[in-house]
């Protein structure tokens, strides 16, 4: 699995606009990538080496998270009024489909126990959409900075990681792609039904947030009832050695890299790492 070549120019782009919204969806269509869990090599692992991956607590709430997201978005392309963006996010929830897949495949070559939960059902598509999508930045701009620390500790065998990396690259297409349709979205819609638009995003983030928050007070003390924000809280498994302060740090470094790839005219995502930078900036290094 290898990414497509970024080819752009830095014209600026008015959001929502219908250069914007081509531009949105060919990036999306030209770095789409051609694989098959069911047909990867796994590698073989040492005795040691399969311990430790089998030990980790995650891969429950990691399977039923692409259970949600990836039905989530395969419904929610019937959102979409334009037919580009819509046959993205019909990709999108291909790929989606796809991580759950690898996952069902890793899980079941490797003999770790994982119940598959039943097909999740969208009971409002686009808050379900913007739910999955916004609790997708947080879950992902971690997922950057573990599978960094992860690669670098040697947690993970070299041939496992260069498997995931492609992945990876897709969580960051799926968050790019999601905040760029976020303000189309909006820009679309009747003035006057912007406010509202903007109060159930900013609803929606407040409860990601609130969730994390439970997740990071429970850092060096309870652990969460459940897997909940597993992203947040996993490095203490990969890495036992790094604190959050680092683990901040790396994840920042790793956002900034991968989003490098892609072209400078999509709206970055902003505000998981700004509230990343904020914390790094007040947090002592020793937590």
């Amino acid at each position: 699995m290898s990414a497509a070549p970024a080819e752009f120019d830095a014209s600026p782009l008015r959001a929502g606009s219908p250069e914007h919204k081509q531009l949105l969806a060919r990036f999306f269509f030209a770095t789409h990538l051609e694989y098959d869990p069911e047909r990867i090599a796994w590698p073989e692992l040492s005795a040691a080496e399969l311990k430790r991956l089998a030990a980790l607590p995650f891969w429950q709430e990691a399977v039923s998270t692409e259970n949600v997201t990836a039905h989530t978005v395969t419904a929610a392309a019937a959102l979409e009024s334009d037919p580009q963006l819509r046959r993205a996010i019909e990709l999108q929830g291909f790929e989606e489909q796809r991580h759950a897949r690898l996952l069902a495949a890793l899980t079941a070559h490797y003999h770790i126990p994982i119940t598959f939960p039943a097909p999740y059902q969208p009971r409002n598509l686009e808050s379900d959409f913007l739910f999955a999508g916004f609790g997708e930045c947080f879950d992902s701009f971690f997922a950057l900075g573990l599978f960094a620390l992860a690669r670098e500790s040697g947690f993970f065998p070299a041939a496992l990681v260069a498997l995931f990396d492609p992945v990876m690259d897709e969580e960051v297409r799926h968050i790019l792609f999601f905040v760029n349709w976020v303000k189309a979205r909006r820009v679309a819609l009747p003035r006057w039904k912007r406010p509202a638009f903007r109060l159930r995003c900013a609803w929606i983030i407040v409860k990601q947030i609130a969730a994390r928050v439970r997740t990071a007070r429970s850092l060096g003390g309870v652990p969460p009832a459940s897997g909940e924000n597993f992203t947040l809280t996993a490095h203490q498994d990969i890495a036992a050695s790094v604190t959050l302060h680092g683990l901040l740090a790396r994840c920042l470094l790793e956002n900034d890299r991968r989003m490098a790839r892609y072209d400078a005219r999509l709206l970055r995502p902003r505000l998981v790492p700004d509230i990343a930078r904020a914390l790094y900036r007040i947090l002592p290094h020793s937590l």
